[in-house]
């Protein structure tokens, strides 16, 4: 895991680091039959709500889905989610599996990671940015600035 372990310093507005953890992926194709899929999921702090999810496959490029780190630290528990992308753990044999299920315009597919290292990752992020503390690290003044800064395009006469 690239994810510092211990924070250096108390968590600042603009702090120094991101997150990455390499996980190993299980596409569930149909029951009993997955499909192995090399993914990584990454944390940056000047994004302090959202993870991004790459999941590396034949394509040239990772297919990479971004969603509320709050909707993959609540799913860790209890079903959370609702659209696009959910999260939810698993039970009885599969205790120990958290299942993410991505939503697009050609289906659903169902990932299944083992808990450990995303649990690990949302530590490793929490030390970064604290649950709760994501408003101190977002930078709405620059934010405003570019929003104003840019211009509506030109109407068609």
């Amino acid at each position: 895991m690239t994810c510092p372990e211990t924070p250096r310093i108390p968590s600042q507005r603009r702090p120094a680091g991101s997150c990455a953890v390499p996980l190993e992926l299980r596409a569930v194709v149909c029951p009993g039959i997955t499909v192995s899929v090399a993914a990584c999921l990454r944390y940056d702090p000047a994004e302090p709500y959202a993870v991004y999810l790459d999941n590396h496959t034949d394509l040239d490029e990772p297919i990479t889905w971004m969603f509320a780190r709050d909707l993959l630290a609540a799913g860790m528990d209890a079903w959370a989610g609702t659209g696009d992308v959910s999260v939810h753990p698993g039970t009885g044999a599969t205790s120990q599996t958290l299942f993410i299920a991505l939503g697009g315009e050609n289906g659903t597919v169902v990932l299944r990671a083992e808990a450990a290292p995303v649990k690990a990752f949302l530590t490793a992020t929490e030390r970064i940015v604290p649950f709760g503390a994501e408003p101190r690290h977002l930078d709405l003044d620059g934010l405003l600035h570019r929003l104003l800064e840019e211009r509506p395009p030109e109407p068609d006469r």
